[in-house]
């Protein structure tokens, strides 16, 4: 009855939506106040994945030989492996680190309570504890607001950032330390948290940076490293060393590079593949041997291959009628792997319902507030961690554990985890023994141990540290999930085990269930396959446990996804970041390209005056701009009656308006302007367009008086008296996308020519001069326009994209998403037959919510 209620609660919470208008499309990026539904914002922005097959570009290629292919393949072999070393010793200084701090304070406040035992000072004991984990999360919470990008596991924005979108700050070099140094505060301070996924965020960053031998945060790193200079590269070692990270987390190369491949990419190829592999395998075997030469001063034994270790699962010497599982175990795996889906369920919708009331609640307000909400969270985990231990505890006889793996005493002896607290000689505390020590010793523990738990225990250990660690998860903190849930459902998998050998009497392998628990729970609340499961068999180094831990999580997905989305996307979700998912449902092609294309075009000409290059950035948030010249020889095609070309007027004549209002903006943004020639053209300008209240008035009152919706942009084509309304809106011949970063950097390099000098005379560029200021390029509000001549002209011809991917205004909305999707594009020209640009395709016009919304649209005109 109880799951059933949670199915309800789970139902409710986190599957109801309402329907939207078309209207509602102008709100995407706030608040709705009647389903608190968060909405994809539209100041995230996509990668420029694709690459600018540019002039400067093809010189580059052009110069390029054989031997200078193979330096570059060779540079790029030798990033990788730097970036696996370095994700390896980030691992091996962020596990010295936790265990130096939690060994110093279990010690000291294990002594404290073995005194005070007797002597009825408990509390003094309880203060001290307080004292250790207030201090380490007062410190990991200030490095947060240092840095706020560093807050949580960092999954959710390295997942957004390997789908296609740039998430301000994410790969930053004070990202890096504040996180690193952030985390190993958190674990150490005694919150249920885990270091494995911002180990995953922080070998993110080390891929992103190191490759580019410079830093933002710290100018004095800034090498002449001309290499790695784009988007593409960048996310490429992105990929690598989030693998890294996860390699060097579980000891899991494999695991790693599916995890890359799965989890975050959007588009890969398959030399990519290789290196990431790898690059994860750098990770773990410079973490391996480091940590095996400082733990057991055997340097090169490779006895540690990562940051958590499951230990070898095999049973007794001797024990003959030992097995780890069989096909009846099997049907328990499957029903376990649906309670641990509803589970997940569950503490992702709780998740959510807290996630959204910090970010209505707490971050709105002052920062010291959410350091406090950090104090808050350490202040109750201790309380509840200490009065557990000392009051729901079972005092247990110490020669009753007896442990299937006799091999564990190379990683942590069990036994000596053991904690006696509050309890007499020859006894031990079984709480305490869980929840004072580090979790992966509790994770041992639960995987190793043979009836050291009773099952009140497990069942309250289960219920408390569900609770704490979902409340805990979304603080400003770095702080990881992965470590958590693999406790939590490994103390689900021991009970289930602990029922099934007390009421049926089966004879079963206690540690198999743990571990199945473990995975069941941890499926249901991340919903990873693939990867999740490779990760699981690296770490127990056991091939037999393949399908059951496969079946596991399949089926914990399954479940899960009924009720909501995994933990990842849901946090993505909440942070309105317009990810795209691996494709879109089948009623979708019902829409084309033309009823997504965003119609009102903002475009330059191939020969541009400064003045007007200046007041297209400085008025619109555009980051690329089709170049478009008009033909004037196509006028006799206006008036037959195609379809497409029909279509193009009509799109132009319903965006006119709103153009009109851009150039009057556009005139009273340059009032500014320094020089008074420019000043008298938009007073001039202004004073042909009056404001008028009605659309339809102003586009007439534009036809009548020959008013183009733009400046004369082009120095040799002026509009003719003598122009028809036909052509004022004749076809934009499309010629290729050109960046914003570029206009404003061809700007501030003085690259133009004057009106009576041939555009042969402008300077060019190199391709290493247009990617120098890569990955901050000014910003056109930088730029002195006291040092601009207004009436100067830019030839963009040479520095745009001649060649990017196009679709047709019929294609279909499947067709128009694999597209974007697979090849990682930023915008997407949408062309006709004759080769006119009709609208353009940017990833907030694909993501689930605005297709949504232009379907129901679709269905009333219908």
């Amino acid at each position: 009855m109880a799951c059933c209620g949670n199915c309800f609660c789970c139902q409710c919470c986190c599957r109801e939506r309402e329907t939207r208008t078309p209207e509602e499309l102008t709100i995407l990026g706030e608040i709705r106040d009647e389903e608190n539904e968060i909405l994809p914002r539209k100041d995230y922005e996509s990668l420029d994945y694709d690459r600018c097959i540019s002039e400067p570009y093809v010189e580059v290629l052009e110069g390029m030989d054989n031997k200078k292919a193979k330096k570059y393949e060779a540079v790029r072999w030798i990033m990788v492996f730097a970036i696996g070393m370095t994700v390896g010793l980030v691992g091996l200084f962020v596990d010295f680190f936790v265990r130096l701090f939690t060994n110093i304070k279990f010690t000291l406040v294990g002594d404290s309570v073995e005194k005070c035992t007797d002597k009825g000072c408990l509390s003094l004991s309880l203060l001290e504890l307080l004292a250790f984990n207030l201090i380490f999360i007062f410190i990991a919470s200030v490095l947060v607001l240092i840095e706020p990008v560093a807050a949580g596991s960092g999954i959710p924005e390295i997942k957004s950032y390997l789908n296609g979108v740039k998430i301000p700050g994410i790969v930053r070099l004070r990202t890096f330390v504040c996180k690193a140094a952030g985390v190993l505060f958190s674990v150490a301070g005694g919150l249920f948290v885990g270091k494995e996924g911002p180990m995953i965020h922080s070998g993110a960053i080390v891929g992103a940076g190191l490759p580019q031998f410079q830093s933002i945060t710290f100018k004095r790193i800034n090498f002449d490293f001309p290499y790695f200079r784009s988007d593409r590269d960048k996310r490429d070692f992105v990929s690598a060393g989030a693998a890294a990270g996860v390699a060097a987390a579980f000891g899991a190369p494999i695991g790693g590079t599916l995890f890359s491949l799965e989890e975050g990419s959007s588009f890969w190829n398959q030399a990519l593949t290789w290196k990431v592999l790898f690059c994860s395998m750098s990770a773990t075997f410079t973490l391996n041997f480091f940590r095996s030469g400082i733990n057991f001063n055997k340097w090169g034994s490779f006895q540690l291959p990562g940051l958590l270790n499951f230990g070898e699962f095999k049973c007794s010497n001797g024990d003959k009628n030992c097995h780890l599982w069989t096909a009846v175990d099997l049907a328990f795996f499957v029903l376990m792997g649906v309670v641990g889906g509803v589970l997940g369920a569950l503490f992702n919708c709780i998740n959510r319902s807290l996630a959204k009331y910090r970010i209505r609640h707490i971050h709105p307000k002052a920062k010291f507030i959410r350091v406090l909400e950090s104090l808050l969270v350490t202040m109750v985990t201790t309380v509840v961690i200490f009065a557990a231990s000392m009051l729901l505890g079972e005092c247990r006889d110490l020669s009753s554990p007896t442990t299937h793996n006799t091999t564990l005493a190379s990683t942590d002896d069990i036994n000596s985890t053991i904690r006696s607290f509050f309890c007499p000689n020859k006894t031990y505390n079984d709480m305490a023994t869980l929840f004072f020590n580090p979790q992966e010793a509790a994770i041992h523990q639960l995987f190793h141990q043979d009836g050291t738990f009773s099952p009140v225990t497990l069942s309250v250990f289960f219920l408390l540290y569900f609770l704490l660690s979902c409340w805990t998860y979304g603080v400003s903190v770095p702080s990881g999930l992965f470590v958590p849930s693999l406790l939590c459902g490994a103390a689900f998998g021991r009970l289930v085990a602990n029922i099934l050998k007390v009421k049926l009497g089966m004879d079963l392998y206690s540690g198999t269930f743990a571990l199945i628990g473990a995975a069941a729970f941890l499926g249901g609340v991340v919903r990873m396959t693939i990867s999740l499961t490779v990760i699981l068999i690296e770490s127990t180094n056991e091939i037999t446990y393949g399908l059951p831990i496969m079946v596991t999580l399949m089926v914990a997905k399954w479940t899960g996804d009924i009720f909501n989305k995994g933990i990842y996307d849901i946090h993505v979700e909440l942070k309105g970041v317009p990810l795209l998912d691996w494709e879109t449902e089948v009623e979708m092609d019902k829409l084309t390209a033309s009823d997504i294309m965003e119609p009102n075009l903002t475009y330059v000409y191939p020969h541009t005056r400064v003045q007007s290059l200046v007041s297209i950035l400085r008025t619109t948030v555009y980051h690329a701009f089709p170049v478009v010249t008009e033909n004037r020889k196509n006028e006799q095609d206006f008036m037959k009656g195609n379809i497409l070309i029909s279509n193009n007027i009509r799109f132009k004549k319903s965006s006119v308006v709103s153009r009109a209002g851009e150039q009057r903006r556009r005139c009273q943004s340059m009032k500014s302007y320094p020089s008074s020639e420019l000043r008298n053209v938009c007073d001039e300008q202004s004073t042909v367009v009056e404001p008028s209240e009605e659309g339809e008035d102003l586009l007439q009152q534009m036809l009548e008086r020959r008013h183009a919706p733009y400046p004369n942009l082009y120095p040799d084509q002026s509009p003719s008296e003598e122009w028809t309304m036909e052509e004022r809106f004749r076809p934009l011949t499309f010629h290729g996308l050109i960046l914003r970063s570029q206009l404003v950097n061809l700007l501030i390099r003085g690259v133009c020519y004057a009106e009576n000098q041939s555009s042969a005379t402008q300077p060019r560029l190199s391709y290493a001069e247009t990617t120098e200021d890569y990955p901050r390029f000014p910003d056109i509000h930088d730029l002195d326009l006291a040092l601009l001549n207004p009436r100067m002209i830019v030839d963009v011809t040479p520095y745009m994209n001649p060649c990017p991917y196009t679709v047709s205004p019929n294609t279909r909305i499947s067709q128009v998403f694999n597209l974007f999707r697979t090849m990682g594009l930023r915008h997407l020209p949408v062309v006709n037959a004759i080769g006119e640009i009709v609208g353009i395709i940017t990833r907030h016009n694909l993501t689930h919510e605005f297709l949504e919304a232009k379907l129901r649209q679709h269905y009333v005109t219908i």
